[in-house]
């Protein structure tokens, strides 16, 4: 028996390589590369790609090129952002405080965590709303002249909820003009202006198979390249803040998917965003107990729809759209407990048993139409078959 076709609903945990990316990278490695920092000419074309790329990924961000720092991927990103920023604090004498959201991405809370089992440093969370939105009064409550660092995310990867980051870092620097601002832009950055809208933050991270390119690279842009302290050790690489040979292919396929993000990214919000609406406004039509998540008075990303099905379990739901060919997810794909409860909702206040029903559906650059049809067809009759299982 054949499988289904697929319908590719989840660009929020992986995003298809884009082929324009996969003709880029297959360029560039052509002809032999060497190590980028060797002298002969295969190693001399290395460092050219490799600084080409970070020149381009620095006029997308809106930075110097000295700030870019390519590592393994977002999760390595948010690791050094906020223990690289803490060590630092904590190398020169000080005693360490980082404040993060409530709904902040895996790698980040457990960056915090992990730093927060240090004495001398401080973690505490900020709450969000019902709509999943930092309380900006409870934040300015928490900051005080020692805040080392605030960590907001610019879109949330389970919701799509975009965060108020201006009115963070205005805060912040009002209360503690030292303390540095980290934002996690992994999930915005195929659909946001990132020069605008992370320009005011000190550092960012970014992780190429997000936005069409290739899964293992990503990115950390640091604005004081002296703060921070590495967290990894070796030759020295990226201005010694991130030892270890650099993936100089990795780095021109990010590059490019970014630089194709930027250059289509006017028309492909119009279009993802009528494709989400259409999903939405068709499942909550069809399917009985759905309900919007996230509440149409907040801001999201065009491609993010997050639902509540009551009575229904969702990995029950995730495993039967599977098999219909539907692939979509529960929440942050990144945690090792993807299915268990998620901790960005019962932030938000959604109750557990609406939680428990929780699917996301994620669109991107090759969504179409067609997967939208297929999408409305099969999910209602999936959770009809799964209530009438109960």
């Amino acid at each position: 028996m054949s499988e289904p076709p697929s319908t590719y609903l989840d660009h929020g945990a992986t995003t298809p390589l884009r082929p324009e990316v996969a003709h880029a990278m297959a360029e560039a490695g052509s002809e032999p590369l060497g190590n980028p920092t060797g002298s002969h000419r295969p190693a001399q074309r290395a460092r050219r790609l490799l600084e080409e790329a970070r020149d381009e990924v620095a006029a997308q961000l809106g930075r110097d090129p000295g700030e870019i720092i390519f590592t393994s991927g977002g999760t390595e990103s948010a690791n050094l952002a906020v223990l690289g920023t803490l060590d630092a604090v904590g190398r020169d004498g000080g005693s360490p405080s980082v404040l993060s959201s409530a709904v902040e991405h895996p790698a980040v809370r457990e960056s915090c965590r992990a730093a927060a089992r240090s004495s001398s440093v401080t973690w505490r969370e900020v709450p969000v709303d019902r709509k999943g939105v930092v309380d900006l009064e409870a934040l300015a409550g928490l900051l005080d002249e020692a805040t080392t660092l605030v960590a907001v995310m610019l879109a949330n990867n389970e919701t799509g909820v975009v965060q108020p980051l201006d009115r963070v870092v205005a805060l912040a620097r009002a209360v503690c003009p030292t303390a540095r601002v980290f934002t996690d832009a992994v999930q915005a950055a195929p659909f946001i202006d990132l020069a605008t809208g992370t320009g005011a933050a000190d550092l960012v991270s970014l992780s190429a198979h997000k936005l069409g390119g290739p899964v293992g690279v990503g990115v950390l842009a640091v604005r004081a390249p002296g703060g921070i302290a590495p967290r990894q050790f070796g030759g020295g690489q990226e201005r010694e803040r991130r030892s270890g040979t650099q993936d100089v292919i990795g780095a021109v396929g990010l590059a490019s998917a970014l630089r194709l993000a930027a250059a289509g990214r006017d028309e492909s919000v119009r279009r993802v965003r009528a494709l989400r609406d259409r999903l939405a406004e068709g499942l909550l039509d069809r399917v009985d107990g759905a309900l919007r998540t996230v509440s149409t008075g907040a801001v999201t990303l065009p491609g993010h729809l997050h639902l509540c099905l009551e009575g229904i379990e969702r990995e029950e739901l995730l495993l039967a759209l599977s098999g219909r060919g539907v692939c979509a997810s529960g929440g942050s794909s990144c945690a090792s407990g993807a299915l268990e409860s998620s901790y960005v909702l019962a932030a938000m206040g959604v109750p557990d048993e609406l939680a428990r029903g929780a699917v996301r559906f994620t669109l991107g650059h090759d969504t179409t139409g067609a997967d939208i049809d297929r999408t409305l067809a099969v999910v209602p009759e999936v959770v009809a078959s799964l209530r009438r299982q109960r």
